[in-house]
């Protein structure tokens, strides 16, 4: 199977997504988080950092829920900047 390479929005959309993850990590030890998730804390510093942009969305599930953080919180930040939020009406 070969994998396309991902479009720059997709890239970016990483990165926010990272960024929202260290932020509500805060203080708390990476590897404290990656293990209540569940995953490998060399996972979750490549989430952090871009290196892994599309994450599964279980692997999301389980950090929204490790962090305390509403999936729909991490969803607004992994969407790409070109996609219409969604209305929560």
């Amino acid at each position: 199977m070969v994998r396309l390479p991902l479009a720059p929005e997709q890239i970016d959309a990483g990165r926010r997504l990272g960024a929202a993850l260290r932020a509500a990590r805060g203080t708390r030890p990476l590897a404290q988080v990656a293990l209540a998730a569940g995953i490998s804390p060399e996972t979750l510093r490549k989430i952090e950092t871009g290196r892994l942009p599309t994450p599964a969305f279980g692997t999301v599930v389980q950090l929204s829920e490790a962090l305390d953080v509403p999936l729909s919180e991490l969803a607004d930040a992994w969407r790409p900047a070109s996609a219409p939020a969604r209305s929560s009406a």
